[in-house]
Formats: structure tokens, sequence, C-alpha cells
């Protein structure tokens, strides 16, 4: 079975979703009846297929509500991240087009949010209450809704990322869950932890694919390191996702905190988002066994890699080869490289999509050569087997006297240094080599902001790789710009030095 309805009728008390906080969850009974009255109400608002809904919301059940109201209304459904302003907040409502948006009285910019013409906005309160006054029953022309969601603009204004609605019934199985059901055996006993916000691609991705395989899904409402073993120990959790960051976090716990929980239950933990440094997934299978899956893929769907921790042990530092679509690497001209050269990695032969609105940026993501082959922006090589090792995002590379330098691959040192939280590498400008190296850290105790540390890492940096690498200084922060999914927001960095720079030229 492949959708909540069914499961709603084969075991409608079953927890659908479980608020880890303790707050009220919903069973698929729920789930059904909400989804139904949902639906009704987006027709009741003359919203029909191909239209879509928002929701500005943290994490709550009323997601699910919404989402799967609109799966079947044959909607469109835009998540906004809930820590955008009011002004970030109203581009995706404008560019996407949505017709209604589901907000919380906790958003901070919901006061500030403009009214636009068209939009019907309700609250929490006030899509409670419009259900209730709806018609139980499915709405009479259901169809096949989906996501669309909005690139985390690390490099720029987001951009939403739209694919062809299926003309299919809207109980027909989707690709992502009948590959969870068969690489997991993700099915009705089966219990996911979503530690992450359910306004990105994977958790949204992920939960919906469990709600299709009849899983019970634990939401928290925040990430905290030793919430998440206390949450998978309470409700003997067998599968969950999470990204290098939480990674991290979990392993600078205290031993004798990480060791209290019966982490027993666990069959899966999924890692994707971001570049994991070496050392740290070592950590992670240590820890937990050989239980670690990590893939490579994006909210634009094109394809993606994955490998289990046997594979990845025999590569370090590899994402796999490639489970949808096929790979291929290539030069800037869209020539494709043999293995073990670097360039812009491309799939071929999976799902069709287009940013909206943006016919340059669709046109940027495909191949020169062969417009068949798209790609997310990434930098990589394969091995003579296959499988992808992924160097940086092409738009991150820093070019220092004529040398390309890929951050990723400094960052991915500086955070094993035990007293650093997080680290970020850009290049700034300089008068001979064009760009140098800097870095800003995050320390873990803000006490360590000296000069003193700053050598020590830079020192650190020299031990372990080649001097072109290693930054020629080290700023500090107290918090990097570090989305919840994991993806560094490089460019709020990289423009705060800009400014700097900008400030400092001489005026005339």
């Amino acid at each position: 079975m492949t959708h909540p309805r069914l499961h709603a009728a084969a075991a409608p008390d079953r927890p659908a979703v479980i608020m880890a906080d303790g707050s009220p969850g919903l069973t698929y009974g729920d789930l059904e009846d909400r989804a139904n009255r949902g639906a009704q109400l987006i027709r009741s608002l003359g919203i029909m297929r191909g239209d879509t809904i928002a929701y500005w919301l943290p994490n709550c059940p009323q997601v699910f509500e919404v989402y799967w109201a609109g799966q079947r209304a044959g909607c469109y459904i835009t998540p906004i991240a809930s820590g955008l302003t009011a002004g970030e907040a109203d581009y995706i409502v404008g560019n996407s087009g949505a017709r209604l948006l589901v907000v919380s009285p906790e958003i901070a910019g919901l006061a500030e949010l403009p009214t636009r013409e068209g939009v019907t906005v309700l609250t929490l309160e006030q899509w409670a209450t419009a259900l209730a006054a709806q018609p139980a029953g499915p709405i009479a022309d259901e169809s096949p809704g989906f996501h669309m969601v909005y690139s985390s603009g690390t490099t720029g204004r987001p951009k939403g990322v739209r694919m062809p609605l299926s003309d299919g019934a809207v109980t027909e199985p989707q690709r992502t869950a009948t590959m969870l059901a068969e690489r997991y055996g993700l099915g009705p006993g089966a219990v996911y932890l979503s530690p992450a916000p359910l306004y990105h691609a994977a958790p949204l991705v992920y939960t919906t694919a469990c709600h299709r395989l009849g899983a019970s899904v634990v939401v928290m409402p925040r990430f905290e390191p030793e919430a998440a073993l206390a949450a998978i120990e309470h409700y003997r959790v067998t599968l969950t996702q999470m990204v290098p960051t939480m990674f991290v976090r979990l392993l600078k716990l205290p031993e004798a905190v990480r060791t209290r929980y019966d982490l027993s239950s666990l069959r899966h933990v999924v890692h994707a988002a971001a570049p994991c440094p070496v050392p740290v997934k070592h950590a992670m299978i240590e820890w937990l066994g050989p239980i670690i899956y990590e893939y490579y893929a994006g909210s634009e769907g094109n394809g993606s890699t994955g490998l289990t921790s046997e594979e990845w042990l025999a590569r370090p530092g590899s994402v796999g080869k490639a489970t949808v679509g096929t790979l291929h690497i290539s030069d800037d001209a869209g020539n494709e490289l043999p293995p073990g050269q670097q360039g812009v990695v491309y799939f071929e032969g999976s799902t069709e999509f287009k940013y909206l609105d943006d016919d340059e940026k669709t046109r940027d993501s495909r191949n020169p050569l062969h417009p068949t082959w798209s790609t997310l922006g990434d930098i990589g090589y394969v091995d003579d087997d296959g499988y992808l090792f992924l160097t940086d995002r092409k738009s991150h590379m820093i070019i220092t006297g004529g040398v390309n330098v890929y951050p990723q691959e400094v960052e991915n040192l500086l955070v094993t240094h035990p007293r650093v939280a997080d680290a970020a590498v850009i290049g700034v400008p300089h008068p001979d080599f064009g760009e140098e190296v800097k870095a800003v850290v995050q320390p873990l105790d803000p006490a360590d902001a000296t000069d003193a540390f700053a050598a020590e890492l830079i020192a650190f940096c020299k031990a372990h790789l080649s001097a072109i690498k290693c930054p020629r200084s080290v700023d500090f922060d107290d918090a990097l710009p570090r989305l919840d999914n994991g993806k560094l927001y490089k460019r709020l960095i990289r423009d705060r030095y800009r400014e700097v720079q900008h400030a400092e030229l001489p005026q005339e």
C-alpha cells in the first residue's frame, strides 16, 4: 500500500505523526479526515489542479494536513522556511503563485507579511475552524499534487523547482516511497525520526514517503543532540535521516551521555545534504556500526547516488554509485572526462525539471553539448568503478595565484579540530594572488576567539594540507549562517567581506 488513505482504512488508530515533545500528533484516521476536508477547503477557495498552496510553519502536525490535502487536490505544495523574513517569504508566495498560505503565529515575521490580492492566508486556528466546516469525504476531482520546494538560496535568491504533475490516481505508487521500501524495508512496523525542519526537501520527502508506506513519523520540533538519542530510545526508532552537522554535535557529546541511551532499535541512519568529513563518518560507523547509508541528490530530482557503510569504508569520502540516472563528469565546455579527472557532475536519464520563471538558470543547469544532462552545480570525479567523489560546489571555488582551491576540503579538516564547532572557508580579495583563502571559525568555547588560536588553526591546516590550500587568516564568529538542512549559507559570509572591502575603498 502506497498512500496514507489505504493505511487509514486498514489501521486508523496507528500513529502517523508523533511529536517528540509530547504535544498532540495524528493517527492515520485523523490524517485522512483532515486531508479530505483540506482538499474540500482548497476547492471551495477556487484553487484547482496545477495551482499552488504554501505553508509557513514550524515542525507541527498541520504540515502534513496541508501537504496531503494539496496532494489529493492536484496542487503544488510549497514549504516556506520558518526563519525567513516577511520580505523573503512574500517573494516565495508571489513567485510561486500561491493561492493559499497556512501560517503559524509562532513565525517571527508574520506581522510584517504584506497582503497579496488573490492569496488566502489562514492561521492554524483558522485552518482548523475552516476544516471543521467542510464535508468529510474526498473531493470529486482528485488528482495527484506534488511539492514544489525552493532552493536554499545559499548562493543567490531561492528558485522554485517545478516538476510535471502525474495524471494517475492519488494512490498510485511513488518512486521515492518504493525505493525506501526496497532499500530500508520501510513499512507499517517502521518508526522514522525526523530531526530536521519539514520545510526542507529531504525531510519532507522522507516523512511523506513514510506515510505512503504506513510507518510512524516521530517529529522533533528542533534538533538537540541528546534529545534525539532520547527519542530513538523511547520510540524505538528504526530509521532516521540526519546531516553531518548533527553527526558533529552528537559526537561532541560527552561519552557518558552518548552511551546512556539504548539505540539498538536503529536499523539505518541516512545522511545527505552536505559533505561529511571522513573522520566524522568513521567515528559514527565505529559508534553505531555499519548501519549508515549516504546519498547525494538535490531538490531537482535529476538523479542520485548512494552507498552503504561497507562500500564507504572501502572508498572513504565517496558518495556512492548512481542509483537514479546515469553519472557523467564534464569539463566546462561539456566534454565528458575520464575517471579520476575533476569536472562538473551531471546526471542523465531521470526527472526533467525547470526553475520557475528562470529560464537562464534552467539553461545553465544543462550540459552545453548534451542538453538532456543536468547538474546541481557540484564538482567531483568518479573512480574506475563509477563511485562519485565530490570536491565542492563550482560557485565556491577559490582561485588564488592561478590555483583552484576547493573550500570543502579545508572545512572538513577544520571541523575535526576538537575545539572547533563549525567552519567556513571563502576567498577574499588579495592584491597579488587575486584571492586568498580565509577561514571563518565558530569555536566551541567563545573564549578561544584569539590570535593564538587562529595561529594554531593555520598550523593545524598546514600539517595536513599543502600550503596553497591553507587559510592565510582566520576570523571567529559566534554562529555561522548554516541552514537547518546542513548547508552553509556561504553567500552571507562572502557578502560581509565584500561590504568591508567596499567600506575601506577611498571615497571620491
